[in-house]
């Protein structure tokens, strides 16, 4: 069986170390969205990796690693990624495929993501200025540059036109520096002489591949609240992160899906702006951030830091179908005397039991607490459930009966190994996991 991976809050969820450690029991991992404006982190042989495009499976030997044509691809990103790694002993040559439908991100992106921001004023988004905006509104547009748009068998003019015709347009908005259509052009043809190994059709490739009864891992990037359609907006990113993009990010159809599992921290995080229900502005927050190192892995800026919000995750096991969660970062609970549970909100005095649609009615809700005992004994580098102390475990337990699906992966560090693996049946078939 095939499955996806995803992540059911605000991103950085820790979605990288579970696809590393899944890895082994798949011969595929394809990412279906994003850019470079995601980083995925994952330590292995004593080493930390940031992964930004590569898909998480690639620091291990012989899983092929595929970049969806729902991805927006900055070529020099991405070559930096893949001279990073192989510095490290990690070749990806054979391993690695493209779409020749993945969008690129050109050095004008990055000036008007940049512009737009700073225009937006107290209103801003939090975007990373990476171009990742920009990219897919000219994908949307129907005036972005298409990898296969660089092949030879591609018609020349037509690349030349869209060149031209797109830096134009962003001389228009940035007047004081002019940019030379042909120069862009000249470094694509560079371009093309690197990328052109890995580029093919994503789509027929997977589909062969699984005829031949090879399995695959979807990766999605940041997470199911910074979906384009279905999360906080306009607090989102631009792409489909949840899981109805991996069907038209990579062209499969929903049924080669099978299994979907929702990564969220035991605890909630997110980066940039937008409302926040179990935000903790006091001395507790700076402890989770502390505890949890919570910085972004991209750009470094603090995440904010609340109390596990049950509401929110419900919604994101609606939106995706999630089959059971992943709970990365319990160690960063040990020590605590008592713990929050967000599972519900009050708006205008009523309650709320559902995620609300509107941006406006999210920004008023206040969250409804359950307080649950926290532990002393330590958490970290447990691997085993029964280890871990009677309060963490209770804990679980409420956590599975707030958000109605059960938790089949507890990680309790960094290293893949700090990774409780529950070894009822349904995660064992649903998911691959080891014995």
């Amino acid at each position: 069986m095939n499955i996806a991976v995803l992540g059911a809050q605000w991103g950085d969820e820790g979605k990288g170390k579970i696809i590393d450690l899944l890895t082994p029991n798949f011969s595929i991992v394809a990412r279906y969205q994003g850019g470079h404006n995601a980083g995925h982190t994952v330590y292995a042989n004593g080493r930390k990796f940031i992964l930004r495009l590569l898909p998480s499976g690639i620091l291990h030997s012989g899983v092929t690693c595929v970049i969806g044509n729902g991805l927006v691809v900055d070529p020099q990103a991405l070559f930096a990624e893949i001279d990073e790694i192989g510095a490290a002993g990690v070749d990806v040559t054979g391993r690695l495929a493209i779409s020749s439908k993945a969008h690129l991100i050109l050095p004008y992106h990055k000036e008007l993501d940049v512009l737009a921001e700073a225009k937006r004023g107290e209103r801003k988004i939090g975007t990373t200025n990476r171009g990742i905006g920009p990219a897919y509104e000219d994908k949307i547009g129907r005036r972005g540059i298409r990898v296969g748009d660089l092949s030879d068998r591609a018609p020349r003019q037509m690349l030349e036109d869209a060149v031209r015709q797109n830096v134009e347009a962003r001389n228009h908005l940035i007047a004081s520096a002019h940019m030379d259509w042909r120069q862009v052009l000249d470094e694509l043809d560079r371009v093309w002489i690197r990328l052109a190994p890995f580029v093919t059709d994503v789509s027929v490739l997977l589909h062969q591949a699984m005829r031949d009864g090879r399995r695959i891992m979807f990766e999605g990037a940041q997470g199911t609240l910074l979906d384009i359609d279905h999360g906080t907006y306009p607090f989102v990113t631009s792409s489909s992160a949840t899981s109805g993009g991996i069907c038209t990010g990579l062209g499969v159809g929903p049924k080669t899906i099978g299994a979907i599992l929702g990564v969220a921290k035991a605890y909630t995080t997110r980066v940039g702006e937008g409302p926040f229900p179990s935000e903790l502005l006091d001395q507790m927050g700076q402890r989770l951030r502390d505890g949890g190192s919570e910085y972004g892995s991209v750009t470094g800026r603090p995440r904010r830091r609340g109390w596990f919000d049950a509401v929110a995750l419900r919604y994101a096991v609606r939106i995706n179908g999630l089959d059971a969660l992943a709970i990365t970062k319990m160690d960063v609970l040990d020590g605590l005397e008592s713990l929050e549970i967000c599972t519900s909100y009050r708006v205008d005095g009523e309650p709320l039991h559902d995620f609300p649609s509107e941006i406006g009615h999210l920004a008023r809700c206040q969250p409804v607490y359950e307080r649950v005992p926290g532990w002393s004994a330590p958490t970290a580098g447990v691997r085993s459930f029964d280890a871990l102390p009677a309060e963490a475990r209770a804990y679980i337990a409420t956590l599975e009966q707030a958000v109605g699906i059960p938790v089949a992966l507890i990680s309790t560090g960094s290293d893949r190994h700090d990774t409780i693996l529950r070894d009822d049946a349904v995660a064992a078939t649903w998911f691959a996991l080891p014995a």
